[in-house]
């Protein structure tokens, strides 16, 4: 994920930045590395997190009033405990707040992404296609887990979509999917993910 986001320029935000400014590097990173749609990930409460002592975690999605779990790599446990130490958030607090503690704004999001993808060097933005909305983040997520090998079912769960929608919108990342990896091992250790759309 650091080679897609310039992380450097937004940790340099201070603390006396617009809360939107700073919300918007873990907003995006949450898209991108547990394949939320942008609207759920704007919608999390800190509430709706669990950072456990083992290291593993949890957030609780919701979608059109159903909701999911989505387990979290201890790397990812991390990174959001500091950001909410870090941001001085409380329990009934937006994880990702924008101006006066509200939803942070798409257009202030659809702003940084634009900054970030010209500050990519043109002969990298071969597979990015400049122009294209950030949440192409959770669809460049999704074809990840499927082209490592996860059953479809298995990302279906997690993203919170069905194995029939991915099948037809990723025809060409099931060329290597075998049917019989589904694990009954803990999800995100199934997707053992590298360190690294709205529908």
């Amino acid at each position: 994920m650091s080679g897609c986001f310039p992380q450097g320029r937004f940790n340099r935000c201070s603390r006396g930045h617009a809360v939107a400014d700073r919300s918007v590097y873990p907003f995006m990173l949450t898209v991108a590395e547990q394949a939320l749609r942008p609207g759920e990930a704007r919608a999390l409460r800190v509430r709706d997190v669990i950072l456990s002592e083992d290291g593993w975690g949890e957030l609780t999605v919701r979608h059109r009033g159903v909701a999911r779990k989505v387990p979290l790599q201890p790397s990812f446990v991390e990174f959001l405990r500091k950001w909410i130490s870090w941001a001085g958030l409380r329990e009934d607090d937006l994880l990702f707040p924008g101006r006066r503690g509200g939803r942070l704004s798409v257009s202030v999001c659809q702003r940084v992404w634009q900054q970030a993808q010209e500050a990519v060097p043109r002969d990298e933005l071969y597979s990015w296609r400049l122009g294209e909305p950030f949440s192409i983040l959770r669809e460049s997520c999704l074809a990840t887990w499927l082209r490592l090998g996860i059953s479809s079912f298995t990302v279906a769960e997690l993203a919170g979509l069905t194995p029939v929608w991915l099948e037809h919108r990723y025809p060409y990342c099931f060329e290597r999917e075998d049917a019989g990896t589904d694990s009954e091992d803990h999800p995100a250790k199934t997707v053992a993910l590298p360190d690294s759309l709205e529908r």
